[in-house]
């Protein structure tokens, strides 16, 4: 029994690994998902990247080509897009400055990047992730903030004003439009500040709801994360 149920909860990619361009799943597949996020975080197109590699990303990503991968997924690409190759040119013609830099982390997952975008108009966002093997990913930080998820589930993150009633106020209205939450995380800056919402959720979100939330009172934002693929 213990073995079936073991089984049952094993993701496909935890058995054959994910479709993409090598050389290295941890390396490529990954590193192009946690661009993804970053992109989605912004939620407009990125003029500007800055990109801190920690542990063997630092050291080995021009030869694995981490930063084709991570460039490619920050311009939307999926793993296994033929352009992931030639991404640092793609960026260049439309305009994405992008910077590499050595950094270390402390006691973060060797394969660890911290991502920080910028759009035309200002507009700033940050995370930091790391590539967990098989493709996988793991969000350790949203805009300075700890977090923890993975990408494997539609999910919402909704940054808002640490005042009371607000986890009820859009779980509830979750409910009510039918939505499942699989996980759910609160974090805050401090007492009374800024705090983030992450929520797994096991069905699409539809952009209408998405929409709603932004709207509720003390909600900063919501930006809705879809299943990486």
């Amino acid at each position: 029994m213990m073995i079936d149920n073991m089984r049952r909860t094993m993701d496909v990619l935890d058995i054959i690994g994910p479709v993409m361009i090598g050389p290295s799943s941890s390396h490529t597949a990954g590193a192009v998902r946690i661009g993804k996020v970053a992109a989605s975080l912004l939620g407009t197109k990125p003029v500007k990247a800055e990109i801190m590699l920690h542990g063997s990303f630092a050291e080995t990503y021009k030869g694995h080509g981490t930063d084709k991968a991570l460039l490619a997924g920050i311009m939307g690409m999926e793993p296994d897009d033929e352009r992931i190759r030639n991404s640092l040119e793609i960026a260049k013609k439309i305009g994405l400055e992008y910077k590499f830099e050595k950094t270390y982390i402390e006691n973060a997952h060797p394969n660890t990047a911290r991502i920080i975008l910028w759009d035309k108009d200002g507009h700033k966002c940050s995370i930091e992730a790391a590539s967990v093997g098989g493709g996988s990913i793991l969000v350790k930080k949203v805009n300075g903030m700890d977090v923890e998820f993975s990408g494997r589930y539609e999910t919402l993150i909704v940054l808002h004003e640490d005042v009371a009633g607000m986890i009820a106020e859009v779980t509830y209205f979750m409910a009510q439009r039918g939505i499942n939450i699989g996980s759910f995380r609160c974090v805050r800056e401090e007492k009374g500040g800024t705090a983030v919402m992450i929520i797994e959720c096991d069905s699409v979100v539809p952009k209408s709801v998405v929409d709603e939330i932004k709207k509720q009172p003390h909600v900063l934002s919501c930006v809705r994360i879809e299943k990486l693929k």
